[in-house]
């Protein structure tokens, strides 16, 4: 059977948030594995200042004093995605996918809010165009599907939330925005379907004082998906520890 195409996808990062050793990982995958089309599944960045904490309510902020904190978030963010865009520009990765997260719905309701403020929403905060990004809205119907995969950010975060994600959508799906790794699959007249959790690219240890010691199922991960010409695919999850992983026999120190 012929390949089509190789895809690499990368979950929440939330930058400036997030765990530079993992993303170094990352950019030096991409070198190694060459992809055709890349993957973002959103969260993409943190985007702290942009929670309604900051601007509704009795306790927001001034605008005069939110601004600074907005364009300190749009700047820190633009820098992370920088990182990754660079190393597929040293590929001949062209076709480049946005799915965006809850975290960047952020920006578009603080904009809802401040239509005059346009230039902070996700497509133009992140300069998707410039970049070569298609976007994708939240968790909308028409998601991104290659082949017979279909890509979102996610949406549920129980116990079995792998089951609860191919229960909904009824087709195979990768998503993040839970930061672990799950895997169910499903047989059905026809073949089998599976959901993956493909886990976080953040700093996992900076959220230990809101979690206030609760420990997590978190891991960094990315994976490579590989394609048939018949809409048949391949998923490789790729698991960093401790910022190192190895892939295809090369050990990769972040």
């Amino acid at each position: 059977m012929q390949l089509d195409k190789r895809v690499l996808v990368t979950p929440d990062k939330h930058f400036p948030v997030h765990d530079q050793k993992a993303i170094n990982v990352v950019c030096k995958a991409i070198k190694i594995v060459n992809p055709d089309e890349y993957v973002d599944l959103g969260d993409t960045g943190g985007w702290e200042h942009f929670s309604t904490h900051y601007w509704k309510g009795r306790n927001a902020k001034p605008m005069e004093d939110l601004i600074p904190l907005l364009d300190k978030d749009v700047k820190a963010v633009n820098k992370g995605m920088d990182q990754i865009d660079k190393a597929l520009n040293k590929t001949d990765c062209k076709k480049r996918h946005f799915v965006q997260g809850n975290h960047e719905v952020w920006l578009d309701k603080f904009v809802t809010r401040y239509p005059y403020l346009s230039h902070y929403k996700t497509y133009n905060a992140l300069k998707l165009e410039e970049r070569g990004y298609k976007y994708y809205p939240y968790n909308k119907k028409e998601n991104l599907k290659i082949g017979k995969l279909n890509f979102t950010h996610g949406k549920f975060t129980g116990k079995y939330h792998s089951f609860q994600h191919i229960d909904v959508y009824g087709e195979s799906i990768m998503y993040g925005h839970t930061h672990d790794l799950q895997r169910f699959t499903k047989t059905r007249k026809g073949g089998t379907i599976s959901a993956w959790s493909l886990g976080c690219l953040k700093n996992i240890q900076i959220d230990e004082d809101w979690l206030c010691g609760r420990l997590t199922n978190w891991n960094h991960a990315f994976a490579i998906v590989d394609f048939f010409k018949n809409g048949n695919f391949n998923v490789e999850i790729v698991e960093i520890i401790k910022g190192k992983t190895t892939l295809w026999g090369e050990v990769i120190v972040g």
